[in-house]
């Protein structure tokens, strides 16, 4: 269950007018977040508006965060919470799906995700003694596909430590996840930040960029890279004696895992690249069998004293955090993958309040995405309390 107290809803209708008035003041409660939404170009008309912006965006945050999956869902639950959210929003009635499903279309879906891929980040900070680390990786909404068509890719920047969602943006359609890297972090503070990402972002265009904006790259390396790839294998591993050793077990297997890591200054055919790495997996059977063996090679700008080989084993496996806490929840969770909105922006606003919520539970104490979830959706009040309650 979440760490959030239960509590009388509190009004918020003079924070919601601060909020959208007089912009965003730094992210101290509820009006933060509101200040965030009043802050994202309301793409109606003003004649004939009945509910601002940022009441139609917090009241589908508080859905989504109940467990709704679409708009009707959305819709049902504003109905039934009724004026538990009505009275501490000021409005008399709440909106209704058609209103969700309009704004959604014709939102600025860029605009929204940068404006809480920075709210995000203000609320969140490393723990004491760590840098703060960054995963970048993509995912396709296969619902939003359309005849030949395919569905929309999204690339999305979690931080390893929080789980929170830093960033997302929309992959163009002609194009690849490679240039819209550095559209993702740009409105990002990268100074000293370690960003992780796959192996098709090993590109030398990328690594300057990253380091020409003060960060620290992780990039794994594979054939994409052939020039690359031959040279660090090609390197004397079995003359390296700096290494990681671990040993795990579980889905009925054991692994063991050996990190070598290598300061590489001069001749490496990547920009910045000081480390060369080389991780050794072996996996077998927990009843016995064959033994499966699995190389992988990455580069780094990090030298040797800013970062083990424990510490890049340990970067390496929190990159996969994107996967695991962010689009696996996504998918099982919410079930996007079912979702079939498909007109205008909705499909990454959708995804965005998904990303949003994962990021609220989290920083309010949820561990379990699901339980938190239900916890939620047994209260009425209770999304709303929360969203005050989160630590900003």
């Amino acid at each position: 269950m979440p760490a959030v107290p239960v509590s009388p809803p509190v009004p918020v209708l003079d924070q919601l007018a601060v909020a959208v008035t007089d912009g965003y003041q730094g992210p101290s409660s509820l009006s933060g977040l509101l200040a965030v939404f009043g802050r994202v170009p309301d793409p109606r008309k003003s004649r004939g508006r009945r509910y601002s912006l940022a009441v139609v965006l917090t009241l589908a945050t508080c859905a989504v965060v109940a467990g709704a999956r679409s708009f009707t869902a959305i819709g049902e639950w504003a109905a039934d919470a009724g004026q538990a959210v009505a009275g501490p929003l000021g409005i008399v009635r709440v909106p209704e799906e058609s209103t969700f499903r309009r704004v959604f279309a014709a939102l600025d879906a860029d605009a929204l995700d940068t404006a809480l891929g920075a709210w995000a980040a203000a609320v969140t900070s490393p723990r004491e003694g760590t840098r703060r680390r960054v995963a970048v990786d993509g995912k396709t909404l296969r619902g939003s596909r359309t005849g030949e068509v395919a569905g929309r890719h999204l690339l999305a920047a979690l931080d390893h430590d929080t789980g929170v969602v830093l960033g997302q943006v929309a992959v163009d359609a002609k194009s690849n996840e490679i240039p819209a890297l550095p559209v993702l972090l740009a409105g990002l503070d990268l100074a000293g930040v370690i960003v992780t990402a796959d192996a098709l972002h090993t590109q030398t265009e990328t690594a300057r960029w990253l380091v020409g904006r003060g960060a620290h790259y992780v990039l794994t390396v594979k054939a994409n890279q052939p020039s690359l790839y031959a040279q660090l294998a090609a390197l004397p591993w079995g003359q390296v004696r700096t290494s990681a050793r671990t040993v795990e077990r579980g889905h009925g297997r054991r692994e063991r895992r050996t990190v070598k890591a290598t300061e590489v200054r001069a001749g490496l055919l990547f920009p910045h690249a000081v480390q060369a790495v080389r991780i050794t997996r072996r996996r077998q059977p927990l009843t016995g069998g064959l033994v499966e063996t699995e190389v992988a090679y990455l580069v780094t700008s990090l030298p040797t004293h800013q970062a083990s080989p424990a510490e890049l084993a340990a970067f390496t496996r929190e990159h996969w955090h994107v996967e695991n806490r962010l689009h696996w929840v996504r998918d099982v969770t919410f079930g996007e993958d079912l979702d079939q909105v498909r007109t205008g922006n909705a499909p990454q606003v959708m995804a965005s309040m998904r990303n949003l919520a994962i990021t609220i539970l989290r920083l309010a104490g949820t561990t379990n995405i699901a339980a938190g979830i239900r916890y939620h959706a047994r209260r009425p009040e209770r999304p709303l309390e929360t969203i005050m309650k989160i630590a900003c």
